[in-house]
C-alpha cells in the first residue's frame, strides 16, 4: 500500500490511514508492504511501478482531492495499462450517499500487468468505506487479473 501525503512524508503527522488499510488488509490475509512518497507525480508513478514489480494489489491513500498537490490519479493514470473505471464509480456513489464531500474526489482504478491499483482518500473513515466497496469482488478480480485459468469468468 502507498500513502501519498507531503505531511506523513515529512514526519509532521502520523499514517493513520495507511494504518487502517494495512489492518483491513492484514485482515483479509494479504501481506502488507507500506511506502510513503510526498505528493509529488513522478515520486508516486515510481513507487507504484515498484511495488507492482512485487504486488497484485496497490491500494494508495491521499492525493485524490482538488488541492494543487493532490495528483495521485494523474500519477496513477500514466503507469495503468488498463483503467477499472467501475471500481472508481462505485467507491464514489458509495460515498456519496454519506457527503456531498464525495463528489470531490477524483481516484482512479485499474491494471498495470496483473496488478490492481485503486485510488483511495486519504482519510480512514474514506479507506475504511472504499475498501468495504472493494472487498467483496477484491479475490475474483485479483484472480482474473493474474489469469487464473481455474477462475470461471463471471459476466459483468
Amino acid at each position: 500500500m502507498l500513502t501519498v501525503s507531503d505531511g506523513v512524508h515529512a514526519g509532521e503527522r502520523d499514517d493513520a490511514s495507511g494504518a487502517v488499510l494495512e489492518e483491513l488488509l492484514g485482515g483479509e490475509e494479504f501481506d502488507v508492504v507500506r511506502r510513503v512518497v510526498p505528493d509529488d507525480p513522478d515520486r508516486i508513478a515510481n513507487a507504484i511501478v515498484e511495488l507492482a514489480s512485487e504486488a497484485l494489489l496497490i491500494l494508495t491513500t491521499g492525493g485524490t482531492g482538488f488541492a494543487p498537490r493532490d495528483v495521485t490519479p494523474e500519477a496513477t493514470r500514466t503507469v495503468l495499462d488498463r483503467e477499472a473505471p467501475g471500481i472508481a464509480e462505485a467507491i464514489r456513489a458509495d460515498a456519496l450517499a454519506r457527503t456531498p464531500h464525495a463528489l470531490l474526489s477524483r481516484g482512479v482504478a485499474g491494471l498495470r500487468g496483473e496488478t490492481l491499483i485503486v485510488n483511495l482518500p486519504g482519510s480512514p473513515g474514506g479507506c475504511r468505506d472504499g475498501f468495504a466497496v472493494i472487498r467483496p469482488a477484491l479475490r475474483h478480480g485479483l484472480e482474473l487479473a493474474a489469469g487464473d485459468k481455474a477462475t470461471p469468468h463471471r459476466q459483468t
